[in-house]
Order: C-alpha cells, then structure tokens, then sequence
C-alpha cells in the first residue's frame, strides 16, 4: 500500500507541476490585451483587394511605418464600409475625432536588435509570408500578450515560428548572406 501511496503522490505532484508549468504560469507571467479595434485582414485583402504594402509601407527614408496611420484607415472608411458594430466604433472612436488608433505592437524587437524591413521587403524582395505567415489571412486579431516582466510580447519573447534569431540565420544562409551579425545587433 505504502508502494502504491508514493506512486501517487509522485504522479499528483508531477500533473500538478505541469499545469502549473503550461497553465498558471503563463498566465501570470504574460498581460493580456485586446486590440484597440478588432479587424480583419481577410476582408480587406479579399474583398478590398489590398495587398500587406498597401498599409504597412515603407517611409521616403525607407524606414517601416509598422501599423497603418489613421489616414491608410480614414482613406477608405471616413464612412462605414459594412455594418459592422466594430467599423462603427473604430469611425466614432478614432477616425471622426481624428485620433491615432493605439495599436499594440506584437513584434517589436529587444533594444539590441535592429531590423529593417527596407532591406528584406525591398532589397531582398521577401514576401510578408516568410516570416509574418498566413497572418494576412486572418479574420480577427489575436490578443497582444505582454511579459510582464520583460515588456516585451509574447511574439518576441516566446519567439513565435519565424521569429527566432536560428530562423534568420537559417534565412541569412540560405540566401548567402554571411557576417552579418553586426547588421542587426547593435
């Protein structure tokens, strides 16, 4: 009986530290948020037919502007556009006020690092799909999660596929870039 009682005890305490591993740790190390408003890429490249660089665009100076400004947005729906509760908060909210809309940023890089869309969009003539995947064909925005400690996103943190300094080495190599650490790390 003593046998089978430590068995127990050791399987209990295992379950119990995985969950508290994959379930309440996570949970309390990462604040979760909401987007500002919620918005589908999917409409916008299907039925609109916009293409990722026709809101994220590069600057004269060949900088990323990262999200769209609010006059990428106002452009088209100074008006709603559907009937979405969504679209009408977003022209309430932000566009006839004339208010940024306060995106949350799900990669931006640790200080260290410096990347440059100019030279992997432009130069290289990367597809947003090589490392933003089928984010592009999302319907919603997928809430932005904040390490607590760090600041950083989980995106960043956790390095989501294509994210991960081995993904672009691997990338670097297989398009014969070499030495180029100094590029990217400051």
């Amino acid at each position: 009986m003593k046998k089978h009682r430590g068995t127990l005890l050791f399987v209990t305490g295992f379950i119990a530290a995985l969950s508290a591993g994959w379930v309440a740790f996570p949970r309390a190390a990462y604040e979760q948020r909401n987007q500002p408003v919620q918005f589908s890429h999917r409409i916008h490249k299907d039925k609109a037919a916009l293409k990722c660089d026709d809101c994220h665009t590069l600057r004269a100076d060949g900088t990323f502007s990262g999200v769209p400004s609010l006059d990428k947005c106002a452009g088209c729906h100074a008006s709603a556009m559907g009937n979405s509760a969504e679209e009408q908060r977003m022209i309430k909210q932000y566009i006839q006020p004339n208010r940024d809309i306060p995106w949350l940023i799900y990669a931006r890089q640790p200080e260290n690092v410096r990347f440059s869309h100019a030279f992997h969009v432009g130069l290289a003539k990367l597809p947003c799909e090589r490392c933003h995947h089928a984010h592009g064909e999302s319907d919603s925005l997928r809430p932005f999660e904040q390490d607590r400690v760090s600041g950083y996103s989980r995106d960043v943190a956790q390095h989501f596929e294509g994210m991960e300094m081995d993904d672009c080495m691997a990338c670097h190599q297989q398009h014969g870039v070499k030495d180029s650490c100094l590029e990217c790390h400051k």
